[in-house]
């Protein structure tokens, strides 16, 4: 009997997790195996910035104070809506993306394209809620590591929400008195 080629490891789990979510019946056929590659990358991305956080001298802060999680969450809003719909960052979702049209005050419509990573990668950066976990945890580990540049990120990007927010209620009473 022919012995069989030893599997790499990596295979060894692409195929158990392919067996583990075989029986699942999603949609347009979901790229599973490559989400849970993403989610594997999210949980070493996370591990490594503990890591770099501890190595910088840094502790990690007991709680995250209330006026942090206020502009740690209006930025973390608004840089995840910058990526997944915002015409200007277009360049980087166009390879896991397709042009659809204009999505009104500066977006744009897009279809994901692709299957496996691609398409994986293209329903994370069209997506601002799945988005937002990502930065989330970039933007907290910015405060624990480089806060000063951090504060200002984040300042930045909570006063351009409140900028849209204004901009907005501009237009609706416009149309509204038209």
């Amino acid at each position: 009997m022919a012995e069989q080629p030893k599997q790499r490891p990596a295979t060894r789990l692409g195929q158990r997790v392919e067996e583990v979510i075989a029986g699942y019946k999603g949609g347009d056929d979901m790229p599973l195996t490559s989400y849970a590659q993403l989610l594997g990358v999210y949980q070493a991305v996370f591990a490594g910035l503990l890591v770099v956080a501890g190595s910088a001298g840094r502790r990690r802060p007991p709680r995250i104070a209330y006026r942090d999680l206020v502009w740690l969450g209006v930025a973390t809003y608004k840089l995840s809506r910058l990526i997944s719909s915002d015409r200007v960052t277009s360049p980087l979702r166009a390879p896991f993306t397709e042009y659809v049209e204009p999505a009104g005050a500066s977006e744009v419509k897009e279809k994901v394209r692709g299957t496996g990573m691609q398409r994986a990668i293209g329903d994370l950066l069209t997506c601002p809620y799945c988005l937002g976990p990502w930065v989330a945890t970039a933007l907290t580990f910015g405060l624990t590591v480089t806060p000063r540049a951090t504060r200002l990120l984040g300042g930045i990007l909570a006063a351009a929400s409140v900028s849209d927010l204004l901009n907005h209620a501009t237009t609706a009473i416009k149309k509204r008195e038209a």
